[in-house]
């Protein structure tokens, strides 16, 4: 899991720069700014949980695969794909069944967390 859950890191660190340049440099004045907004606070928490991903990569090498750390970094990467591919898809014009997927996917990041603050209470050096 280690491995995948780097792989995504690079994925999501990645394009979360490349959707921040799109977004600085060629959605301005092209979009709403509300919808600019949301673009921009998807981006921020891609990169957020991407690097909770390497995070979590190094816990998974430094104490093993714990359970908790496998779910946590799950819910970090389908955290991203829904709530910052929701607000992507809404900036785009998408479909608005798109907008009850950003607070599930935000849910989503918040049970990644607690589940990396279950891993931390198990924690023994």
């Amino acid at each position: 899991m280690a491995k995948l859950y780097l792989l995504l890191a690079a994925f999501f660190g990645g394009t979360g720069v490349i959707l921040g340049a799109f977004g600085a440099h060629g959605l301005r004045d092209k979009v709403a700014e509300n919808l600019l907004e949301a673009y921009k606070t998807g981006v921020h928490y891609q990169m957020i949980h991407a690097l909770a991903l390497i995070g979590i990569v190094l816990l998974i090498n430094q104490i093993g695969a714990k359970t908790s750390l496998i779910v946590s970094g799950a819910l970090f990467a389908v955290g991203i794909l829904f709530f910052s591919g929701s607000l992507y898809g809404l900036t785009f014009g998408g479909p608005r069944w798109l907008g009850p997927i950003t607070p599930l996917g935000g849910t989503l990041m918040i049970g990644g967390w607690i589940a990396l603050f279950i891993a931390a209470l198990g924690y023994t050096k």
